[in-house]
């Protein structure tokens, strides 16, 4: 069943860009499904039948299609994807998003902001006594997990099983689904490595495997994990 929008939302502003859209990221089609899937905007069987089509015009336009068809926070997802520095520095001639009006993308941001103010001034109304810090984990990014897939050169199988220590029927699926493009498959097999680590996959901790003597990589290639230290 489509989704009815209100003028000026998410959706509407995808639809009116459609044809735009189509034209500049078909070029990396594989590249526009993987980030969009790491972002839980496609449906995997979504995911499964976008990735079949072959034609890269068609892949993309169906990849638009679904993601509208999804809804509002699907919609506003790819277009939050879509301003992230990574996907402008690929397609410079995505820069016109981030000239559209503020406020049109970022109706629904405001709403949730709103709730959230007022949930958090509820919140403070009962409390009595401040709440303990607690240490939060910062997880390893899309955006350097995507630049170690670029780093990890032509060995990266090898780093996948003994320092990533992923089965060799996962990577020869992840193989099979992205037949063309390394880079790609480096990703999924990191993004698939950091969804088993859970809480556990900090840039630290993949920095710490990656530089292992074992692996004979340059360690410098991946300093860049540290600097949010």
């Amino acid at each position: 069943m489509a989704v009815n929008y209100d003028k000026g939302s998410s959706g509407e502003l995808l639809r009116g860009v459609k044809a735009q859209l189509i034209s500049i990221l078909s070029s990396q089609a594989d590249f526009v499904l993987q980030h969009a899937d790491s972002r839980s905007l496609v449906t995997p069987q979504g995911y499964r039948q976008i990735k079949s089509c072959r034609i890269p015009d068609e892949k993309m336009r169906d990849l638009l299609d679904h993601i509208i068809e999804r809804g509002p926070k699907a919609a506003q997802g790819l277009l939050e994807l879509l301003k992230d520095q990574e996907l402008q520095e690929t397609f410079p001639k995505l820069n016109f998003i981030k000239s559209m009006p503020v406020d049109i993308l970022c109706l629904g941001e405001r709403k949730t902001r709103k709730r959230t103010r007022k949930q958090k001034k509820t919140s403070e109304m009962h409390e009595v006594v401040p709440p303990k810090k607690t240490f939060t984990t910062v997880l390893v990014t899309e955006k350097q997990l995507m630049s170690v897939a670029r780093a990890i050169g032509q060995a990266w199988r090898e780093v996948a099983i003994m320092a990533l220590e992923i089965p060799s029927v996962r990577l020869e699926q992840i193989v099979a689904d992205n037949p063309n493009c390394q880079v790609n498959q480096v990703f999924v097999a990191l993004r698939y490595w950091k969804n088993i680590q859970g809480n556990k996959a900090t840039a630290t901790y993949l920095h710490s495997l990656l530089c292992q003597k074992d692996l004979a990589l340059s360690q410098d290639v991946f300093n860049f994990l540290l600097e949010n230290k």
